[in-house]
């Protein structure tokens, strides 16, 4: 048996968290340990959009065959290739509500279900876990410190749903590009045959736009678009789009989306009871099983359309966000582009859409989307 992290139940002990991307190994910088605290209470922090992911527990998530037996999950530098997992049984993902801080790094905001609010939560690696049957999925593994860089706990973030009353080998650690893993789900996607506005009013599907062609924004007019990005992935766990019936938001046709994916709502009477009139509210959030639901199964191809700003757009006649550049999503573009960009992006960084994001509990109802058509109708 290695020794390592046990994060007992009773008596945890205090283990420093080191890697890749931890600040103690350069991650932030020159940044100390002070100065990074700051920057997680900081003001603006705060103002960055949440994301809420399912998360697995440590604890619920334990070695029964190798090196590591009986062990709870660890970090990366204390995995063991080949070492058997199980599910506790009883156990259930909790949502764990993170907003960016720096590269790989973030902090556990206030809406969170589990975790510490307030704490740095660490991207450590992208693991792959292999069932018995021989289907292979992606995970993250995200580890919470405290003020002093202890790890507080460590979570496992499927990208995939997880049988919980199956095993899974672990066959692959991957500490290089875990920020990459990540971008796929913090991006806002479009899926293919999207109809995207035109700066002439036509409507065209996001796979026939190229870089250079102009898109109706809500704010700025006429808007170039800087980048397409493309991915395809399974339409499963994270990944599943969302599918807004037509009709439902006064949309022509279905708008099919990432679950993530904010939509703006100008409310001309405030039926959801926001305090104000311009909204921004997540797909997932919609989700009532009839006009809005979760399309899974298969595969998807999503569409990310970037501009000089973050925009809100017109996808299917909704109002939809375009790519917003920050720690999180900056990994998924080409490295020439990220780089020419800097780490200040103006229109990106300056978040000119914060302040209007909706939380889930007024949306928490069955009714929430038809709601919001109310509201934002004449």
């Amino acid at each position: 048996m290695i020794n390592r992290l046990t994060l007992d139940r009773h008596t945890p002990r205090l283990v420093k968290y080191h890697n890749k991307q931890s600040f103690n190994a350069g991650c932030i910088g020159s940044m100390t340990q002070d100065s990074f605290n700051s920057t997680l209470k900081s003001p603006q922090a705060a103002l960055v959009p949440a994301q809420s992911l399912p998360v697995i527990r440590c604890h619920d998530f334990t070695v029964i065959d190798g090196a590591n037996l009986d062990d709870a999950l660890s970090f990366a530098a204390e995995l063991v290739l080949d070492d058997v997992y199980e599910f506790r049984y009883g156990s259930e993902p909790a949502r764990l509500s993170l907003r960016p801080v720096g590269e790989a790094v973030f902090k556990v905001a206030e809406d969170t279900e589990i975790g510490q609010a307030g704490a740095a939560i660490h991207l450590d690696s992208a693991l792959t876990l292999m069932s018995p049957e021989g289907q292979t999925s992606d995970a993250l593994v995200l580890v919470e410190v405290d003020d002093s860089g202890h790890v507080n706990d460590i979570y496992l973030l499927p990208l995939v749903p997880l049988n919980h009353s199956a095993s899974y080998s672990l066959v692959g650690i991957n500490t290089d590009n875990p920020a990459q893993t990540f971008a796929q789900v913090a991006c806002v996607n479009f899926s293919r045959g999207t109809h995207i506005t035109l700066a002439s009013g036509a409507q065209r599907p996001i796979e026939d736009l190229q870089v250079g062609d102009r898109v109706l924004t809500r704010d700025d007019g006429p808007q170039q678009v800087r980048w397409i990005g493309q991915s395809t992935v399974r339409a499963v766990g994270e990944f599943a789009p969302i599918c807004i019936t037509a009709g439902t938001l006064n949309n022509e046709h279905d708008l099919i989306l990432g679950p993530d994916h904010r939509l703006f709502i100008y409310q001309r009477s405030d039926k959801l009871g926001a305090g104000r009139s311009e909204l921004l509210v997540k797909a997932r959030h919609l989700v009532n099983g009839d006009s809005v639901r979760v399309r899974d199964g298969g595969f998807v191809d999503y569409f990310q359309l970037l501009f000089d700003g973050h925009q809100i757009i017109f996808a299917e006649g909704i109002a939809a966000e375009s790519m917003l550049i920050d720690s999180r999503t900056k990994p998924v573009l080409p490295a020439d582009l990220s780089e020419s960009l800097g780490d200040v992006i103006p229109g990106h960084s300056d978040l000119p859409h914060s302040g209007l994001d909706v939380q889930e509990g007024l949306l928490n109802r069955p009714d929430a989307a038809e709601l919001l058509k109310k509201a934002s109708s004449r």
